[in-house]
């Protein structure tokens, strides 16, 4: 019997209600959608539910989402990619820790003959800036995941509020952009995983990548049982323990690599010798 359950957006009913998982053995995980859309948890889930017998129960949203279900208590678990975002959230009482997992990079991918000429640009700002120039259609997450957040970001490096038909707010999930920018031949910024895992069903290329402020880093937040008695802490703390352990530090570093010739993500926990 398949250990992952995706639950879609019309959970939000649920969770609105203030339901939870009842199951003893079971909890939930509120996660970005990169997680899904790499295939990254089909590796990992298994593997941790064969070796403790529990459920982990997954809801993928954009990493904003993630927060507010947490905040709600609505999750017993955080995997996001905000490191502001996820600060706060533990600063606020809301979180009891947060440990780094791993990471990869965002890039900007967009048409191969890149009309926007982005592929000469000397930061991701300058690329922006080229695009805003040129008008060229730019697909934006505009969900206040952690790719969006860095997207805005950039764009205010550029000293930028981004406007007009050129400019699309999908309010959509990674993988659900990048099939977007394909269909207009337009730009997206995505993170690199989910990109790679996506690429061969799209035409679209990276034109652009290596700016110092795109690495794109990954945390695991317990959510404080303090702030919400209901939740799952002990089982919330052993998959944290688990992510940042030396087993599952070693399949984040190996997922990926046979299928597309590099691992999706870097294998970054201080407990297992990684960094930033």
């Amino acid at each position: 019997m398949r250990i992952i359950v995706f639950f879609l957006l019309f959970l939000v009913g649920f969770f609105g209600n203030g339901c939870v998982d009842s199951s003893p053995t079971s909890f939930i995980v509120a996660t970005t959608t990169s997680t899904r859309d790499t295939g990254l948890f089909e590796e990992l889930l298994p593997v941790f539910q064969a070796k403790t017998g529990i459920e982990p129960r997954v809801v993928a949203v954009g990493t904003g989402q993630a927060l507010e279900i947490g905040r709600r208590g609505d999750a017993d678990v955080l995997l996001t990619h905000d490191p502001d975002g996820e600060q706060r959230f533990v600063a606020e009482g809301f979180g009891t820790s947060r440990m780094l997992v791993m990471s990869n990079d965002f890039v900007l991918v967009g048409p191969v003959d890149d009309p926007a000429g982005v592929g000469g640009a000397t930061s991701g700002a300058d690329a922006f800036l080229r695009i805003a120039r040129k008008q060229a259609v730019f697909v934006s997450r505009g969900d206040e995941s952690g790719t969006h957040r860095k997207e805005k970001a950039t764009w205010a490096l550029a000293g930028l509020e981004p406007s007009g038909d050129w400019y699309v707010r999908s309010g959509q999930g990674m993988g659900a952009v990048l099939r977007m920018a394909d269909e207009k031949r337009g730009y997206t910024l995505s993170d690199k995983g989910t990109f790679l895992a996506q690429r061969d069903k799209l035409s679209l290329a990276v034109v652009y990548t290596g700016d110092p402020t795109w690495t794109n880093q990954y945390a695991v937040v317990p959510v404080n049982p303090a702030r919400h008695p209901h939740v799952k802490h002990d089982l919330a703390e052993r998959f944290a323990e688990f992510l940042v352990s030396d087993e599952g530090q070693r399949l984040i570093a190996e997922f990926g690599r046979a299928k597309y010739g590099e691992p999706l993500f870097r294998a970054n926990s201080p407990r297992a010798g990684g960094g930033p």
